[in-house]
C-alpha cells in the first residue's frame, strides 16, 4: 500500500477533492458498507458488491487505487440513484482510518480478520496499534448500525465491546449467528462448498472459488444481504455467487507453465493468508499430479523470525509432494519444518525468483499442482515469466507491482 502524500497544488486538489466529497456524501441517502481487517477484505467485497449490485444500483472501491485517494473518488462517484456504496479501507499507517472515516459514514462494517502486518515499525509498529486502528472501523459505527465480525479470530472478537452498534457473528463453531460445519466443507478445481447454519436453518453453499478462506468471505456477505434484503433467501445468495470467478492471482486457478496446473496466489502475503493457501492446497482433492507450494517471504511483520517458523510448523503437519521456500527469512521455515517432522529430502530453498524459477525447471513436471504464494513488493509473476521464457521487466528482488504495471484485477 502506498504511503505517498500528495504536496503543493497536487495536495490543494486533493483537499478540495476531500471536501466536496464528504459535503456531497452527506446528500445522499445511500446505505453506506464498510470492509478492512489484515487478510480477505478484497475477496469479501467482491462478493458483497455481487450481491448489492442484485439489488440496486452499487459503487465500490477500485482495488488498484490507494486507498488515501479511493475514498473521496468513490464519493463522488455517488449519484442520486446510487442504493450502496461499498468501502475497502486498507490502512497501514496510524491515522489512515480516521481519515478514512471523515469520508466514509458506514452503517454496516465488516471485520474480516487480524494478522500481524503492517506491523514492523516503518507502519504500525506493534500488532497492538494494528488492532486498535482497525477497530475504529466498528467504533465509528451508529448504534443503529451493524458491525459483521469474524468470531474465529480472537483479537476481532476482543473488538465486540467498542461498538455501540448490533454485533453479527460468523464462524466455524455452533455459537455464532452464521457458522459452517467444518466437516462439510470439500475444495476441487471447481470450487469450494460447505453447509451454513443460520438462525436454524441449514443449507448448502457453492461457489467457484477456490479456499477454505473463501468460507469466512462467504459468510460475511451472506449476512451483509440478511441485513439489506432480510427477505432474501440462501437459494438466491447461490444463484447470486455462481458465476462469480476467482480474482487473478488471489487463488485463481491457472493453466501453469511446463504443462501444469497453477493455484496463482501471489498477490499477497501474511501470515494468515499464508495459512489458508496452504491448508487450501492440502485439501484440494488432486490425484493427477503432485502437490508443491512454492511461497516466499512475508513482508513488515513485527516479529518477522516468529511468523516465518509458524509456517514450517503447519508445512510439517500437511501432506505436501514438495516445497520450495524463497528468501532469506523463509529458512526459519524450513528448519522448523524439518524439526517438526517434515522430510528434509521434500523441502529446498531459493535466494530469489530467479533461482526459484531455474530450482522449478527441473521440479516441476506435467499435471502437477503447485501453490505459488507472494507479495506485490516482490513481484512473483516473474517465476511464471521466466518458467515461459519471457522476458521480465527487472531483475531487483524487491519489485513493486505499480514498476512493473502488475494488473490486479
Amino acid at each position: 500500500m502506498s504511503t505517498y502524500q500528495p504536496t503543493g497544488i497536487k495536495k490543494i486538489f486533493h483537499n478540495t477533492r476531500r471536501f466536496l466529497a464528504k459535503n456531497w456524501l452527506l446528500l445522499m441517502p445511500v446505505t453506506q458498507i464498510a470492509i478492512t481487517g489484515s487478510q480477505g477484505k478484497t475477496n469479501t467485497t467482491n462478493l458483497i458488491t455481487h450481491i448489492c449490485q442484485h439489488f440496486g444500483s452499487t459503487v465500490v472501491t477500485d482495488t488498484n487505487l490507494d486507498t488515501t485517494f479511493n475514498v473521496p473518488i468513490t464519493a463522488l462517484k455517488v449519484m442520486p440513484w446510487t442504493k450502496y456504496v461499498i468501502w475497502e479501507l486498507g490502512i497501514d499507517h496510524p491515522g489512515e482510518m480516521d481519515r478514512h472515516l471523515q469520508i466514509a459514514k458506514p452503517t454496516i462494517g465488516i471485520i474480516t480478520g487480524i494478522s500481524p502486518v503492517h506491523t514492523d515499525k516503518a507502519h504500525m509498529g506493534s500488532l497492538e496499534t494494528l488492532i486498535s486502528e482497525k477497530r475504529k472501523l466498528i467504533e465509528a459505527l451508529p448504534k443503529t448500525g451493524t458491525a459483521i465480525l469474524n468470531f474465529d479470530d480472537m483479537n476481532v472478537r476482543s473488538m465486540a465491546t467498542y461498538t455501540k452498534a448490533k454485533v453479527e457473528w460468523y464462524d466455524s463453531d455452533s455459537t455464532s449467528d452464521l457458522y459452517v460445519d467444518p466437516e462439510s466443507i470439500q475444495l476441487s478445481l471447481e470450487g469450494t462448498q460447505a453447509t451454513f447454519h443460520f438462525h436454524g436453518q441449514t443449507f448448502e453453499i457453492k461457489t467457484k472459488l477456490v479456499g477454505v478462506q473463501h468460507i469466512q468471505n462467504l459468510m460475511a456477505a451472506y449476512l451483509v444481504m440478511t441485513i439489506i434484503q432480510p427477505s432474501a433467501t440462501s437459494i438466491e445468495f447461490n444463484k447470486i455467487i455462481a458465476p462469480i470467478e476467482p480474482l487473478k492471482g488471489r487463488m485463481s486457478v491457472d493453466k501453469g507453465p511446463l504443462n501444469t496446473i497453477l493455484l496463482n496466489d501471489s498477490l499477497r502475503a501474511n501470515p494468515a493468508s499464508t495459512f489458508a493457501g496452504l491448508d487450501s492446497l492440502n485439501r484440494i482433492n488432486y490425484t493427477n499430479g503432485r502437490k508443491i507450494a512454492v511461497i516466499g517471504e512475508m513482508g513488515e511483520l513485527e516479529k518477522p523470525e516468529e511468523e516465518h517458523k509458524k509456517t514450517g510448523a503447519q508445512i510439517a503437519k500437511l501432506n505436501l509432494d514438495y516445497v520450495l521456500v524463497i528468501g532469506p527469512l523463509r529458512k526459519f521455515t524450513i528448519d522448523e519444518a524439518i524439526k517438526n517432522g517434515f522430510p528434509k529430502e521434500k523441502i529446498d530453498y531459493a535466494a530469489d525468483v530467479f533461482e526459484a524459477a531455474e530450482k522449478l525447471k527441473s521440479i516441476l513436471k506435467p499435471n502437477d499442482l503447485w501453490y505459488l504464494k507472494g507479495s506485490l513488493l516482490r513481484n512473483y509473476k516473474r517465476i511464471i515469466q521466466l518458467l515461459n521464457g519471457e522476458e521480465v521487466c527487472c531483475n531487483a528482488v524487491l519489485c513493486p507491482y505499480d514498476h512493473c504495471g502488475y494488473d490486479t484485477n
